[in-house]
């Protein structure tokens, strides 16, 4: 995976063979940082990194000027991957180890974009219960996203808050947005 874009740009980050995870394409990647980039300014938002994994949008966010970055993931090796390369870089990204689920239910940190990538392979229902939790616990700063990426064959439109979603390959992201 490299950073596309900002101080880090063209940086290529190899992460650990063993780490249980499906980075997102830079294709993708780069698709959604462009609808980001016409909506924020980088340095002036919080963003909370669900099912980091690798840690690879957060690193883009960092990139660009974004200082305050929280990832949560369950996976040790995925935290100490994370930390890890922040450091390299001397970026500022806070990690959690947590079970996102659990995380949503009790956390009081609130962000400007809140992007989740779970397995591809949930559920409808398991998949809904992100944006539950974040709604329901007012985890979205007002005019914030919450971003989920999953598979083109997963239907998230019929979810509560729902604003609309792109697709790149086999990539999708649906977009969440607190409605009146």
């Amino acid at each position: 995976m490299r950073i596309i874009s900002g101080l880090y740009k063209s940086r290529k980050i190899i992460a650990p063979k063993n780490l249980p995870v499906r980075p997102t394409t830079d294709m993708a990647k780069e698709s959604l940082f462009n609808i980001i980039n016409n909506l924020y300014y980088f340095d002036e938002i919080s963003v909370l990194d669900l099912f980091a994994g690798t840690g690879n949008i957060s690193y883009e966010f960092a990139s660009r000027g974004t200082e305050q970055i929280t990832c949560v993931d369950q996976d040790f090796g995925c935290i100490k991957f994370i930390n890890s390369t922040a450091e390299t870089f001397e970026m500022p990204i806070q990690t959690i180890k947590s079970d996102v689920f659990k995380f949503l239910e009790s956390s009081k940190i609130q962000a400007d974009i809140i992007f989740a990538d779970p397995p591809y392979d949930f559920t409808v229902e398991q998949f809904s219960k992100i944006p539950d939790l974040v709604f329901s616990n007012q985890l979205l700063l007002e005019g914030g996203l919450l971003i989920v990426e999953h598979s083109k064959h997963t239907d998230l439109s019929n979810v509560s808050n729902f604003s609309y979603s792109k697709s790149y390959g086999g990539n999708m992201f649906s977009f969440f947005e607190i409605t009146e």
